[in-house]
């Protein structure tokens, strides 16, 4: 029988600030009550932002797929195509992509994700090209873009090391990384999930390198791929480890597995629960991770807003595009007020944050929030038409 006195000294514990162990935190996530969990990952949130604890952020963003065509095939990916897929392969030329941060600039988005598949002939060039395009033409834009797998990808087709190929990116426009392609960073789940892509140690590597660099990063994990308990908490362990090292990710995600039109078969989503225990487990864990933010894209927006009652202080991006995740099957859409109104009615007081989270625009007063029906008809008629947009790509708008 579990010893409920010691969960909760461990529980105090860290909510008070201490440092907590990994067989601590899966004993945690394994057998301490859910609401006990939540009330102690609340606390370490409430001390951490002494001040401004009543502030939940979110961002307007744009996630530019520029390729679907991707050499690393992940089982978990409803969204590549095989390089030798030509009916269903296809890749935005740069006047596309530029009008899309157009679109970002004039519906009032910070921040730029541009996100795709391993595209056997995009090497470091491409990524150079692309990214001074794009600054030269709207200098106000923040590119976080990418992640260690992309690195690894194309200083391997460019022939240079991750260390150049970071500098050279980074010279070009790059402003940060996003957490992608972590996945699971433990051996066994991201054979199982991901064989081609590179080691976990190795994607952390890369990271660590980075960070050296100046060029700070998130974290994420996917969670219900087949993971033990154990497993994930090895995860968020091996950010941990890297985090005492570099002090260069910003934020921890975790987001739920999405089981449609890949090929794990016989996988099942994480459920609500799980998740929201490890938000709240990331929170005591990840004393030296500044954010934790929740996915309300993938779990629901219910879900979403509880991720705030459980350590979570971000509820990330309102997207005015995105392919990857909803080609696996996440339905979920929200606008800017739905977004307010969840942090508002979850008892916190919303704000819209920049890239590195300084708050843009605190709306303390309902009266002045903003209206969104120009941004619900400009993206929903616009946003794939032209360019070389693919005819099957569905569209995450503020609908």
């Amino acid at each position: 029988m579990t010893d409920q006195a010691a969960l909760q000294s461990v529980l105090d514990r860290a909510a008070a600030g201490g440092r907590i162990t990994k067989e601590e935190a899966l004993d945690l996530y394994r057998n301490a009550p859910l609401h006990a969990l939540g009330q102690a990952a609340d606390a370490a949130r409430r001390r951490r932002y002494a001040g401004t604890e009543h502030i939940a952020t979110y961002i307007i963003e744009r996630n530019i797929n520029y390729t679907n065509v991707c050499v690393t095939a992940c089982k978990f990916c409803a969204f590549y195509a095989a390089p030798k897929d030509t009916k269903k392969g296809w890749s935005r030329d740069l006047d596309d992509i530029l009008r899309r941060c157009a679109e970002t600039v004039e519906l009032g988005g910070t921040q730029i994700m541009f996100q795709g598949g391993h595209h056997p002939d995009y090497g470091v060039e491409y990524y150079e090209e692309h990214f001074s395009a794009i600054k030269k033409a709207f200098p106000q834009l923040v590119i976080h873009s990418l992640g260690a797998s992309e690195v690894d990808h194309m200083a391997r087709i460019s022939g240079v090391s991750a260390e150049e190929a970071i500098k050279r990116i980074h010279a070009a426009g790059l402003d940060s990384f996003a957490g992608a392609g972590a996945e699971l960073l433990p051996a066994r789940p991201r054979k199982a999930i991901a064989p081609l892509k590179e080691s976990g140690e190795r994607w952390l590597e890369i990271m660590e390198i980075a960070h050296e660099l100046g060029v700070e990063s998130t974290s994420t994990m996917l969670m219900g791929t087949g993971e033990t308990n154990a497993e994930r908490i090895e995860h968020i362990a091996m950010i941990r480890d890297t985090q005492d090292r570099t002090g260069g990710f910003r934020a921890f995600i975790p987001y739920t597995y999405q089981p449609e039109n890949n090929h794990l078969k016989g996988r099942t989503q994480a459920t609500v629960f799980e998740y929201l225990r490890m938000i709240a487990i990331a929170r005591l864990f990840l004393d030296n991770i500044a954010h934790i933010q929740g996915s309300w894209l993938t779990v629901g927006k219910e879900a979403g807003q509880l991720s705030l009652h459980y350590g979570a202080d971000d509820l990330g991006s309102i997207m005015l595009e995105e392919n990857v995740v909803s080609s696996a099957g996440a339905k979920h859409r929200s606008n800017r007020q739905e977004i307010i109104d969840l942090i508002r009615k979850a008892g916190r007081v919303p704000a819209q944050r920049a890239t590195t989270y300084e708050h843009l625009l605190v709306h303390d007063d309902p009266a002045n929030d903003p209206v969104d029906d120009r941004v619900v008809s400009h993206i929903s008629s616009t946003a794939i038409e032209g360019g070389t947009a693919h005819p099957e790509l569905k569209l995450i708008s503020t609908n």
